[in-house]
């Protein structure tokens, strides 16, 4: 999603919470907004634990990405090997492995279809 488009969602929630503030019922606010009522009553419920802050945009859900320093460090890492990273018995990268490097060196959490995925990991794909 663009930014406009979290900007958008977050002025629809800015507007539900400052209608809960005015008592309006759920299925009003669903109507009037043109949104699910269970969305609304998820709102509803968030706005009710933290208020209007609790329903402001978190920015985008997309897992952080290693910069050119990272990636350029993670390379070198990869080619020293397994085995210098605790897997001396077999020497060969599984994406599991790749993915555990990862959060070691820069506490990124990568699961194995997020490795798979990314461009920037795989450029020649270890074993499965």
């Amino acid at each position: 999603m663009t930014a406009a488009g979290r900007d958008k969602r977050e002025q629809v929630r800015m507007q539900a919470a400052q209608w809960f503030t005015e008592g309006r019922p759920n299925a009003r606010i669903a109507a009037d907004l043109r949104v699910g009522l269970r969305q609304v009553e998820k709102w509803r419920r968030a706005w009710h634990e933290g208020g209007a802050g609790a329903l402001r945009s978190k920015g985008p859900h997309g897992r952080p990405r290693l910069d050119q320093a990272a990636f350029a460090r993670l390379e070198a890492e990869l080619n020293r090997g397994p085995a210098a990273h605790g897997w001396a018995h077999d020497q060969r990268w599984t994406l599991d492995r790749v993915a555990e490097v990862i959060r070691r060196l820069f506490g990124i959490d990568y699961t194995r279809p997020g490795a798979v995925h990314s461009p920037q990991i795989c450029r020649s794909p270890p074993i499965e």
